[in-house]
This record gives structure tokens, sequence and C-alpha cells, in this order.
């Protein structure tokens, strides 16, 4: 068995945040934030919204767009950087909230940006062994309300948005469209160049008497090191994925890449001759919503008919751990 890609779904937060609106709170400016990351507004939560909440409406979506209901589903891979709790994980509430009747494994993963495509490689593996016919993939992520909106934070601050996505994929006979092939790999020496370290379980106490706003509870990033390496490790992953599969980079129809900067996606495609017209951004008006800007900008650019089934699509994604990866399919 084979594996393709059914539908997809997302939601994200009614709260629009421009990069205006974050000159009040920081020393920046709409100009700065353009030049640097290509990024003019971001969504993020109110109190009325959660991680599981987002996925929750982004699986109905993929889910109503198959034709389907919870219980056809037979497993479930949620991908999310900070979930509702600090544990359980967030899969075993997307079960709940869904209303499965029947009982169906539920697997958290934790893999930042690259999230979706570990998830998608996943998924992928468990239906060729035929463990599975038909999986659900959902990502959401909260980092909002984890940002230093203060000058202090800035570098961080105005990249970041909230939103949830989904992906439905089920077994085929591989005959037509499919999930072609899939590289993952990680470099865990360079992970505190872009991580959140407090509080940890490895403190004592794990939490303090008393909180304060110490940069410590913020996440961190060493920017210009982090640019680098996604540049040249989306561009090996493409290069070695193309290779392994026969196919040239110029028969490939569409590029999305996880959206994390405008100028990196850009220097990607140069660095393979791919003109922009293959590729879509959603990152000016989302920012980087992390494992979910893979499914966000699949599903938006499948309905602005820029992405079309029967096409050859390659995914690619760089993110905190080092992770990075690249998938090929055939949709």
């Amino acid at each position: 068995m084979r594996t393709k890609i059914v539908s997809f779904g997302v939601n994200y937060p009614s709260k629009v945040v421009t990069n205006k609106d974050l000159e009040a709170m920081m020393d920046t400016t709409d100009e700065w934030i353009q030049q640097r990351s290509g990024i003019k507004e971001r969504r993020w939560v109110t109190p009325d919204d959660t991680a599981s909440g987002m996925a929750v409406k982004a699986s109905q979506q993929a889910l109503a767009r198959a034709g389907l209901k919870a219980d056809d589903i037979d497993a479930i891979i949620y991908s999310c950087l900070l979930s509702d709790y600090v544990f359980p994980g967030g899969g075993v509430q997307l079960q709940h909230k869904l209303g499965f009747s029947k009982m169906v494994p539920a697997l958290d993963i934790r893999n930042q940006c690259t999230g979706f495509l570990y998830a998608l490689q996943v998924a992928d593996a468990w239906i060729r062994a035929g463990m599975y016919k038909r999986v659900l993939i959902a990502t959401s992520e909260v980092h909002s309300t984890s940002l230093d909106v203060s000058t202090r934070g800035r570098d961080i601050a105005v990249l970041f948005g909230d939103a949830g996505g989904a992906c439905i994929v089920e077994a085929c006979d591989g005959n037509g469209p499919q999930i072609l092939d899939t590289i993952l790999y990680s470099e865990g020496q360079f992970a505190e160049k872009l991580s959140l370290c407090h509080p940890s379980p490895n403190s004592h106490p794990r939490l303090p008497d008393t909180f304060s706003r110490d940069e410590l509870y913020y996440p961190v990033m060493d920017g210009k090191f982090v640019f680098k390496n996604a540049v040249s490790r989306m561009c090996e992953s493409l290069v070695e994925l193309a290779k392994r599969n026969k196919v040239g980079v110029n028969d490939i129809d569409f590029v999305i890449a996880h959206q994390a900067n405008q100028r990196i996606i850009q220097m990607v495609l140069q660095q393979l001759g791919v003109p922009e017209t293959k590729t879509h951004y959603t990152l000016d008006r989302f920012g980087n919503t992390t494992s979910t800007t893979i499914p966000l900008t699949w599903n938006e650019a499948e309905e602005l008919g820029k992405v079309k089934r029967g096409q050859l699509v390659a995914l690619t994604a760089f993110g905190s751990g080092f992770t990075w990866g690249a998938s090929l399919v055939r949709f």
C-alpha cells in the first residue's frame, strides 16, 4: 500500500496583530520587520482560543472536505510545540473533542517547524506497513502567550503567529497520487540556538517561589546562525530528495516551504534555480506558525489554484532542534 493526501483544514484566531501594533509595544518599525522577514501581520490568540481548539476546528474542516466522520480515522498524529497541558499530550484531547466513539491511538510529536514532515513520514510508514488505512495529522501552535513583547524580545516576538492545521492521508494502490518519499534529519548539538529552556524539570524546584519576567522564560534564538543553517539544510534535503527519486529540480511543479522568513525561502529557490512563481507565501499575513505553516500554505495555494491535483509537489522545512527535511508528493 501507498499513501495519498486527501484533504486539508485550517483554523486561526480572529485577532490580527500588525507591525504597526507592535510599534506600540517595542522599539521597532513596520519597515524593519518587513525587510528582515517579509511579515506584515500575524494572528494571535485571545482568551477564547486554545491550541486544541484550533486543531479540532482544522480537523473538522479536513473531515468535512473529505466527506468523512471522526470514526473513519484509524489513528491521530498531533504536532504541537506547547499544547494545552504540560501533560497529557494534546492528541487525546483532539480524539475526545472530535467525538470519536471508537478507541484509536493518538501520537504526540514535538519537532517544531519540521513537525508536519515528521508526522507525514510516520503516517506514511504506518499505512505502508498495513497498520492503519486512514490517519489524521493535526498541527496547532500558540506562540503569542510565550513571547517577550518588549524591545528585549523583539527579534523573536515579531516573527511568530498562532494557527492550526490538519491533513488527512489514506491508503491507496500506488498507481496515482501518493507520497513518494520523505527524508528527515536532526542535529542536536545546536538545540540551544533556538530554544525555550525554562521552566525546566532539571531546575530545583522546577517552579521558583516567585516568577519574574526574566529572559530565561522566553524563547532565545541565534538568528544569523539559524538563517544560514536553514538555507543550506533546506537546499540539501531538496536536492537529495530529487536525486533519490530520479527527478530533476525542474520537474517539480510546486515547492511549499516552511514559512519562517521570506528571505530564507527566496535564497533556497535561487540556489536551486526554482522560479518564485512555483511557490506561495502565507508568512506575510500569518508569520511563522511552526508546524502549521506547511498545511496552512498548501491549503491556501490549493484554494487559489496554484497547486493542482496530479502535480509533483516538494515540501521542505527547517526548525529548532535542529530538525529539517523534505517530502515529495504526487498530489
